[in-house]
């Protein structure tokens, strides 16, 4: 080895100058004029936190399915007292999301008595409602396991089918949403989004026995009524047709403007259902269907041509 070769390998690289100290006031400027720009300057900036939320429904989650989808091997009396231990961390966890929520819409730097015992208020109320939620997902699980040739067990769906984590993540959002705390609830929907490629707003109104089957690409807008023991393929979006100015321009938020899904109506793959609408009981909507009219109970919809028939045994494709 020749001594240019050597002396190549001894020479280290100076220190590189990436200009920080300029780029921390440049996103700083720019930074406060966001804030000011939305009326926040000396507000409490601090939103509830994705990762907490994330692990919060877990812990939810593991204390409505001990046996099934915690970490532990339980037995006897170790099942309560997990439950118990993990109920109490995480609506802790949850109460102290919930405050930030709270105070984020009040602009209140230090929280009010007020404020934490409506945040503590809150959580309470969502506790009490664990065991009709956990209920509620049997019905939704036996619906997946008997709707689903593919199925060998009811414990598989529940470990292993999106929809149902989807349809988890949302009955918890729900309630959340449903006790004043819509952004706590839209964050839990974002991440069950996230993995299952499942969107479904925390607003929606979705009754039991409910089955998403393989999942991927479904969105549920925010007014959506759903009833009992409907089942949606991959795909099928229930969304809005138009949206509603003020004389602005500015968008109206909250109007009544995604369908309504009544009883025992199965909707098959990438079918897009659009405005204020009603799907009557028992209907069938074929693969792809474009739809933005009310369809009668019993009817039988598809792409190629718009009928309404009495039909048995399903139909679709």
């Amino acid at each position: 080895m020749n001594q240019s070769t050597n002396e190549s390998r001894t020479i280290s690289l100076s220190e590189p100058d990436w200009n920080i100290d300029q780029i921390v006031s440049d996103l700083r400027a720019i930074r406060n004029d966001s804030l000011a720009a939305r009326q926040r300057i000396g507000k409490p900036v601090k939103l509830p936190s994705r990762a907490a939320l994330s692990g919060i429904v877990e812990g939810l989650t593991a204390a409505m399915f001990p046996n099934r989808l915690s970490a532990h091997v339980l037995v006897g009396d170790n099942v309560d007292y997990f439950v118990g231990h993990t109920l109490n961390v995480t609506l802790r966890e949850l109460t102290g999301q919930a405050l930030r929520e709270i105070q984020f819409v009040s602009g209140e730097e230090v929280a009010s008595a007020a404020e934490r015992e409506r945040a503590i208020g809150i959580v309470r109320e969502l506790a009490a409602t664990l065991p009709r939620i956990r209920a509620q997902l049997d019905l939704d699980i036996h619906a997946a396991y008997t709707g689903d040739p593919a199925a060998r067990s009811s414990d598989e769906v529940l470990a292993c089918y999106p929809g149902i984590l989807a349809i988890i993540h949302h009955r918890i959002a729900h309630t959340l949403y449903r006790l004043g705390l819509p952004l706590v609830a839209r964050i839990i929907a974002e991440i069950a989004h996230s993995t299952t490629g499942i969107d479904i707003h925390p607003g929606a109104d979705i009754q039991g026995r409910f089955f998403i089957d393989h999942g991927t690409g479904v969105v549920i807008g925010e007014t959506a009524i759903i009833g009992e023991n409907v089942r949606l393929y991959h795909g099928v979006t229930l969304g809005a047709k138009s949206f509603q100015t003020d004389e602005t321009g500015t968008l109206v938020k909250g109007n009544a403007r995604h369908p309504i899904v009544e009883d025992d109506v199965v909707i098959y793959a990438n079918a897009t259902i659009l405005g204020r609408i009603t799907i009557g009981r028992g209907s069938i909507i074929g693969g792809n269907v474009w739809l933005t009219r009310s369809v009668a109970p019993g009817s039988n919809i598809s792409q190629a041509q718009y009928r309404s028939e009495g039909f048995s045994h399903g139909s679709g494709i």
